[in-house]
């Protein structure tokens, strides 16, 4: 509590001009309970691992960073017709009206009154021994319960309120990032399935050719029975795999059109290899990247309410004193409502002071300390996570890259082996299950770059949500 020293000057016989409960009121005014808030330091490394520290400095609109005109069409659609986000963008406008309501109740509120009363007593009880008819007629300007807020009770609960809304309006900011980097996977996993699914489909009628010449040599006798079930065998796994990508596709599609909220037509999915990279981050020092971000930042405006709530718990172990007024005209005749004499107030202030509740006040307080410690720790998890996101999206960037140029180099050996093995076959020199195992291999290796090109697509899209997305 602030001190302050008050010193009443007296005169011999009376005391000076100054009341005495205008000091009383001066010394309570300094008064309050809101524990000092100091920001948690941050649990984690000074720096990340493998990066040199630098200065962060503002990350590149969304606009910039995805550079495909694909990207655009469908993160513009989902920002615009998303449910939830609509739902997350409403809570934040419930938050803030809560936050008014509670900054509110900081001030008296005035109301213009009228009221008419016209009552009948009866004789046997009037004690005038005759029929008793009273009116009334009120008009005035009134003040109802308005709390005197010395200990700072009221404007805790004010700034609990605000910080509230200020971390609903952080969610809000974290789940649009988060709904650009979910467009922007998914629309990155349906061109990866399509691509997959168009070398399937290819693939499949390479080898079910394949596999009507090695029956006609089989007629010939030139195949054994051995190379046309090795040949049905892959023409028809072939065709189980190109099913299934048709499924995750489809659901994939259905996935993307939710997220955009139905609003546009999808575009037709490109080439991952002809797909413009995403742009490399520097992530910077840590903790100017971690209190960037929206969840960081939500995080603390709710240790921030929790603080307040403690003061406020605590306030109320201290008297309130509510004020209750009344002013205007009175009279029992309407026409005379105006005339002189006809003033009327009403001045009813209310002192309550807790005695005895049970232990109820105490709890309270203890409530409120508990919810502070669980919101300290929610904050400490939320910048660990956030860390260990950046971290994961660092070492899934750096990793993938090499694992994309060893894929690509493969993939090079096994068409050139593809092609020999082919070659060797039709001078008779290799039998038609090289030739099998040659384009089983090669067949892996295009599927299996196809998804590393996404990963590596994917990593730069969770490192740009990682890092507390771009400014608008």
């Amino acid at each position: 509590m602030t001190e302050r020293k008050i010193f009443l000057s007296l005169a011999p016989g009376k005391m000076t001009r100054q009341p005495l409960g205008a000091a009383v009121l001066a010394l309570l005014a300094g008064c309050s309970f809101i524990p000092v808030y100091e920001r948690p330091a941050a649990p984690v490394p000074e720096h990340f691992a493998g990066v040199t520290a630098t200065a962060a400095g503002p990350l590149a609109s969304w606009r910039e960073y995805f550079p495909d005109p694909a990207f655009h069409v469908l993160i513009e659609a989902a920002l615009d017709h998303n449910r939830d986000l609509r739902i997350a963008l409403a809570r934040v406008e419930e938050a803030r009206a809560l936050a008014g309501i509670a900054r509110a109740d900081r001030f008296p509120t005035l109301e213009a009154q009228a009221s008419g009363n016209r009552s009948r007593t009866l004789a046997n009880i009037s004690g005038a021994n005759q029929t008793l008819v009273f009116n009334r007629y009120d008009v005035g300007l009134g003040l109802t319960a308005f709390e005197l807020d010395f200990w700072g009770r009221v404007a805790a609960l004010s700034a609990s309120a605000r910080a509230q809304y200020l971390a609903t309006d952080e969610a809000a900011k974290s789940f649009r990032i988060g709904l650009i980097s979910d467009v922007a996977n998914t629309w990155l996993q349906l061109t990866e399935l399509s691509e997959r699914e168009r070398l399937v489909a290819q693939t499949l009628k390479t080898r079910v050719e394949g596999l009507d010449i090695t029956r006609k040599r089989q007629e010939a006798g030139l195949s054994t029975d051995l190379d046309v079930l090795a040949a049905e065998s892959f023409a028809e796994s072939l065709r189980a795999q190109w099913a299934d990508l048709k499924r995750q596709r489809l659901q994939t599609d259905n996935a993307l059109r939710l997220l955009t909220g139905m609003a546009v037509a999808l575009p037709a999915p490109t080439n991952l290899a002809n797909q413009p990279l995403l742009a490399e981050l520097a992530p910077g020092l840590p903790s100017e990247v971690l209190l960037r971000r929206p969840d960081v930042r939500a995080a603390e405006q709710q240790l921030l309410a929790a603080n307040a709530n403690v003061g406020a718990a605590r306030a109320a172990f201290f008297p309130r004193i509510a004020l209750t007024a009344n002013f205007g005209t009175a009279s029992r005749e309407l026409s005379g409502l105006f005339e002189s004499g006809s003033k009327a107030w009403l001045f009813n202030p209310v002192l309550t002071l807790p005695l005895f509740d049970a232990g109820r006040t105490r709890a309270n307080v203890d409530v409120a300390e508990a919810r502070k410690v669980q919101a300290v720790a929610n904050y400490e998890k939320t910048v660990q996570q956030a860390f260990r996101e950046v971290v994961d999206s660092l070492a899934a960037g750096s990793t993938i890259g090499e694992q994309v140029a060893a894929l690509e180099a493969n993939l090079r050996a096994q068409l050139a082996r593809f092609d020999r093995v082919k070659a060797r076959e039709q001078a008779g020199i290799a039998n038609y299950l090289e030739v099998l195992d040659a384009s089983r291999e090669t067949f892996s290796a295009e599927q299996s770059l196809v998804s590393s090109r996404r990963q590596l697509q994917s990593a730069r899209v969770s490192l740009y949500k990682s890092l507390g997305g771009g400014e608008e």
